[in-house]
This record gives structure tokens, sequence and C-alpha cells, in this order.
């Protein structure tokens, strides 16, 4: 297991845990991010990681994709 921040553009992952703090994990399942989602990453830009997930495409911090364990 890794965090999503670590993962290589490209790379289609699917989501194992949801790490941090109780609103910080319920705004990312909001999002769509929980356990056996598969995500694909889009692209890492400056502070930001852009993925695919559920058709939609989103950006979240480092510091959150760090949360998300792949």
């Amino acid at each position: 297991m890794m965090p999503l921040s670590l993962a290589k553009v490209g790379e289609d992952i699917s989501i194992k845990k949801i790490s941090g703090k109780s609103d910080a994990r319920l705004f990312l399942k909001k999002l769509g991010f929980v356990p056996g989602a598969h995500v694909c990453i889009v692209t890492k830009l400056n502070e930001n990681v852009i993925v695919n997930i559920k058709e939609s495409r989103i950006a979240i911090s480092r510091e959150m994709a760090a949360k998300i364990m792949v």
C-alpha cells in the first residue's frame, strides 16, 4: 500500500483505505474516494493531483492525496 500522491501518472489503481481526521474522510467520501473505487492519475501539477474517478475529473491537494492509500 502507498499514498495516492506517490502513484505514477496514467496508473489505474484501486483505493484500499482513507486515513486522516473524520472531516477529511467525509469530504473525500463525498467526492467518491471510497475503498474499492478505481482512480486514474491524469497529471500532477504544482501541489495538486488530478485524477479521474467515477467519470469525473477532480483535482485534490497533495496533502489530501497522501491520505488516500492505494
